[in-house]
C-alpha cells in the first residue's frame, strides 16, 4: 500500500525540461521570497544570507524548478490553455515531434476541443536527449523559431509528418493558421501530458466547416507525463 504524508513530494516523470528557463527565473526571485518558498516547498535550501543578493548555490534543478513554479503560482496569474494568460498550464495529449538533432527545435502540439496548443522548444532540453557537452546550443523558444518552422519542416521530422510541408514565411496574421496546418500533420502518437508554458502568441482559424478554434502558440518550462487517466477529447 503507497503511503501518503505530508512531507511526501509529488514525483513527475518529465518529457522536457528547459534548464536555460529554469535557471534564468530562479535567479530573479528576490532572496528573502526565495528562502520563504523553500521552507514551504521543503527544499533543502542552503542560503548564505538574505542580504546577499545570490543565495542560490546548492539547488538541484528539479528543486530550482519547484521554486521557480511555485513563485509564478504565487506572484502571477498562471492561467489555464483554454484560456490562457502570459504563464499557463495544460492537460493534453501532445504529439511531440523534433527526436533527430539535438541542436534543433522541437514541436509539442495536441488538442482539446476547440483549443489548439503548439509547444515550441529546445530538442536538447528533451529529457534524455542532451546535446554533446562541447556543442554550441541553440534556443528555439521564441517566435522566430515557429516561423521558421512554418517554413521549412527540418528533414529529420519528415517521418513524424503524414508529408513534409513547406510554406511561405508567414506574417503575424496568417501564422496560426499554418500552426494548424502543421499540427495537423503531426502522424506520431500522442503522450497524455502536463505542462507550463510561457505564452507567445494566440489566435484564431475559421475553418471550412465554420468551427473557430483557438491556436495557442507558446514555449514551455517543462513537460511531464500526466497521472491522469485521459477521457476522450482530441490530441
Amino acid at each position: 500500500m503507497a503511503l501518503h504524508t505530508e512531507d511526501t513530494k509529488r514525483l513527475r516523470y518529465y518529457l522536457y525540461v528547459s534548464t536555460a528557463k529554469v535557471d534564468m527565473l530562479y535567479e530573479q526571485i528576490p532572496p528573502k521570497l526565495l528562502r520563504r518558498l523553500a521552507v514551504e516547498a521543503k527544499v533543502d535550501l542552503k542560503v548564505v544570507s538574505v542580504a546577499v543578493q545570490s543565495p542560490r548555490a546548492e539547488a538541484s534543478t528539479y528543486d530550482r524548478l519547484d521554486l521557480v513554479e511555485a513563485y509564478l503560482e504565487r506572484e502571477f496569474d498562471v492561467g489555464w490553455m483554454s484560456e490562457p494568460t502570459a504563464w499557463f498550464r495544460g492537460d493534453l495529449g501532445l504529439r511531440i515531434a523534433g527526436y533527430g538533432d539535438a541542436n534543433s527545435p522541437t514541436l509539442m502540439a495536441g488538442r482539446d476541443g476547440d483549443t489548439v496548443v503548439a509547444l515550441i522548444g529546445s530538442a536538447h532540453h528533451l529529457i534524455g536527449y542532451q546535446a554533446a557537452p562541447d556543442m554550441h546550443r541553440v534556443g528555439f523558444s521564441g517566435l522566430p523559431s515557429i516561423f521558421r518552422l512554418l517554413q521549412d519542416i527540418p528533414p529529420e521530422w519528415e517521418g513524424q509528418f503524414n508529408v513534409r510541408s513547406r510554406f511561405a514565411m508567414p506574417d503575424r496574421e496568417s501564422v496560426t493558421a499554418d500552426v494548424l496546418r502543421v499540427t495537423e500533420a503531426l502522424t506520431v502518437p500522442p503522450m497524455y501530458c502536463d505542462f507550463l508554458a510561457r505564452q507567445l502568441m494566440r489566435g484564431t482559424v475559421t475553418r471550412e466547416d465554420g468551427r473557430e478554434l483557438t491556436i495557442v502558440v507558446g514555449t514551455p518550462l517543462y513537460v511531464a507525463m500526466s497521472d491522469r487517466v485521459p477521457d476522450g477529447g482530441e490530441a
